[in-house]
């Protein structure tokens, strides 16, 4: 894993050779051993799930004869990488050497000088004698240069295990370091019948209690999270993170602040809206257009910070703003509607996932308020398709998670992963 500098987009020059010595994922074939070392460094690297962005989130375990020698996981950006955290462990552990030693890690080490020192040189000054890697370094500028040098000093490396579990868990960041823009997730708290409000604007609380605290959970695994203005006139939220809702929150809001993004073409947005409220650690950014009254741009420019979109059709350019997002270090878009919102980012293609909750009610009513609105599609072939959902009950509600757009037929088989009363996340 390289250090991240936030700059333009990565090249996408070719970086896998196909002359490489280390093996693929296909070859050898890994022990049920390793995949239980694999499986305990892809747990340790979730403990700092939304607590390292703009880096991804790495695990690593280093063993000796089946055994444990040190573990450890990357915590932070501009922290030791996890490498460094379990070489480390082993020597607060007594085994300060762990020469011919085996290390699981779940991404690629890096070999390049950033806020930390390159992995790799660690790495082989501990006389590590084999290198387990689940998932290859994304970034096209550093894709397979670390096992390219351990492989060249000695080191035997194997590259592939357990990797879907390993880019699931940084799919963000993936998309992220390639594109230069955010990952975008749009969540909604539903009825079964697709509705997020009644007719009056009424939506506290269409979900239960349980369902509400997974939600705000997502929220601690985020860089910013937006909504509409209207939004923000009917509801009038914080859109605040709360850290009792996550023991991974703490660390999480002490690092980068958690921005909340208001769309807000003609800057409509009250004085005294709660989303304007200083909250430690979060800060509010309020994108307009050129053409809203300067007046009102002035009045919440003293609140909030404030972006001016280009564009002539009167609103605010979504390729904008998602590219000013990722240049400010963005990495995870959480879009939390209303409807018009969604749909914008649903239907113009640029949402990676959904997470919607499905409270067991039925609304009913042509006019009230739809999860996602838009004119729709015109025919079933042109319908938004959802690939690999997980399927999760919480508390009475249900929640669903998938990808969009998934190319692989298999990944439209869906699988039920918690039971009843289990939260949705965490």
């Amino acid at each position: 894993m390289e250090e991240v500098r936030i700059g333009p987009k990565a090249s996408p020059r070719a970086t896998h050779r196909k002359d490489r010595s280390f093996a693929s994922a296909s070859s050898p074939r890994f022990s049920a051993r390793d995949e239980r070392f694999m499986r305990r460094a892809l747990t340790l690297a979730r403990r700092a799930l939304g607590s390292t962005s703009p880096n991804p989130m790495v695990g690593a375990v280093i063993t000796r004869g089946g055994r444990v020698l040190g573990e450890g996981y990357h915590h932070a950006a501009g922290r030791p990488h996890a490498e460094i955290e379990a070489l480390r462990d082993a020597a607060r552990r007594g085994r300060p050497s762990v020469a011919g030693a085996t290390l699981y890690v779940t991404l690629e080490p890096c070999c390049t000088q950033g806020l930390t020192p390159p992995c790799v040189d660690a790495v082989l000054r501990a006389g590590i004698a084999k290198v387990f890697v689940a998932a290859v370094d994304p970034n096209p500028s550093h894709s397979g240069r670390g096992l390219d040098q351990l492989s060249r000093a000695g080191v035997k490396v194997a590259v592939g295990l357990l990797a879907p579990e390993s880019m699931r868990l940084n799919e963000a960041f993936n998309h992220w370091i390639v594109e230069r823009t955010p990952f975008v997730t749009v969540k909604a708290a539903m009825t079964l019948d697709g509705k997020i409000a009644t007719a009056t604007g009424e939506s506290q609380w269409i979900t239960g209690e349980k369902a509400r605290a997974s939600s705000m959970r997502l929220r601690g695994e985020v860089d910013a999270i937006l909504v509409g203005v209207n939004t923000v006139l009917l509801d009038n939220p914080r859109l605040s993170f709360r850290s009792g809702s996550s023991r991974r929150g703490a660390a999480r809001r002490r690092g980068a602040p958690l921005r909340r993004v208001v769309l807000d073409s003609s800057a409509r947005t009250p004085a005294d809206a709660r989303v304007l409220e200083p909250a430690a650690g979060h800060e509010t950014i309020i994108v307009t257009t050129r053409s809203a009254p300067a007046a009102r741009v002035k009045r919440l420019a003293a609140r909030a910070t404030v972006w001016r979109s280009p564009g002539r059709s009167g609103r605010v350019s979504l390729s904008w703003l998602m590219n000013k997002l990722g240049r400010e270090g963005v990495t995870h878009l959480l879009v939390e509607g209303g409807g018009e919102v969604n749909a914008s980012f649903l239907l113009e293609g640029r949402a990676h996932r959904v997470a919607l909750f499905y409270a067991p009610k039925i609304l009913g009513g042509a006019t009230a308020k739809r999860g996602v609105g838009g004119k729709g599609a015109r025919d079933l072939g042109d319908a938004i398709r959802l690939g690999d959902p997980e399927w999760r009950r919480v508390g009475k509600d249900l929640f669903v998670t998938a990808r969009i757009n998934a190319d692989s037929p298999e990944c439209e088989n869906g699988r039920d992963v918690r039971s009843e009363g289990q939260d949705a996340a965490g």
